[in-house]
This record gives C-alpha cells, structure tokens and sequence, in this order.
C-alpha cells in the first residue's frame, strides 16, 4: 500500500467514493494543494483507480520534486501498472532523496513486481547494509 503521513484505517467503498468527491472538489477550487492531491492519490489507489493514481502522482512530483514520499508512491503506481522500469526509475529517485523504509518496501504489495526481481532483492540488500554501515559509531 502506498505510504502516506496519516494512519490507515479501514474503508468502506461508499466512503472511499465520497472521499474522493470530497478532495476531486477541493482541487477544482484549487489544483495544486498538496494535502489534497496526497490524500486523493490514496484513496485512488485504494478504490484500484491506479492510472488516475498515477496521474496524481505525477502532478506532486513537479510540486514537490525532492520529496522522497512523492517519488516512492509514483513508484507504487508505476508497479501497480505493471511499469515495472518506471517503478524502479522512481523508487530510485526516492531512495536517493532519503527513502530509507526498507523493511516497509519489501513487505509493499504495491511493489511485487518489483520485489520479485532478483536484481532488486540484490540492490536492496546492498542499501539495506550501506545504511547499515553509515549508522555505526565511528
């Protein structure tokens, strides 16, 4: 699931839609609110609107182009839709903006078509050791 700064709860697919009402209406008034578009990207993905995701996503990559947040759930929509070289692309750029979840990343259902790579499982083994060793006491 993507990662977001509010807890998950549970939804109903009534809520879920008139949450969405409720945010697509707040953006008409004003589209680049970044609280908005977060929280509607969500709960497109949640309601499997992954393109409509997707295109949220992109739009807070440009209002926020160093947010690590921002480039790990591009990455999630890029996996939701099977693109997987984006995905990767993406979650790149979030890991070097300072994404450093790892234990969240590999437990993202979000991103099993990337998870299930062997060459990722590898470069994430090495971050996951790089972090460790710049963690340590000197």
């Amino acid at each position: 699931m993507r990662k977001e700064h509010a807890p998950k709860v549970s939804r109903k697919k009534e809520d879920i839609d008139f949450e969405i009402a409720f945010y697509e209406n707040i953006l008409k008034a004003t589209p680049n609110f970044i609280e908005a578009l977060t929280a509607v990207g969500d709960l497109y993905t949640r309601a499997g609107l992954w393109q409509k995701g997707l295109e949220v996503d992109l739009k807070l990559t440009e209002l926020r182009p160093e947010d690590a947040l921002v480039f790990y759930n591009l990455a999630c929509s890029y996996a939701l839709l099977n693109q997987t070289r984006a995905a990767l692309s993406a979650l790149t750029k979030a890991i070097d903006f300072g994404y450093d979840d790892f234990e969240y990343l590999k437990g993202d259902t979000d991103l099993d078509n990337l998870l299930k790579d062997e060459h990722f499982q590898q470069y994430i083994k090495q971050l996951e050791k790089k972090k460790k060793s710049t963690n340590q006491p000197s």
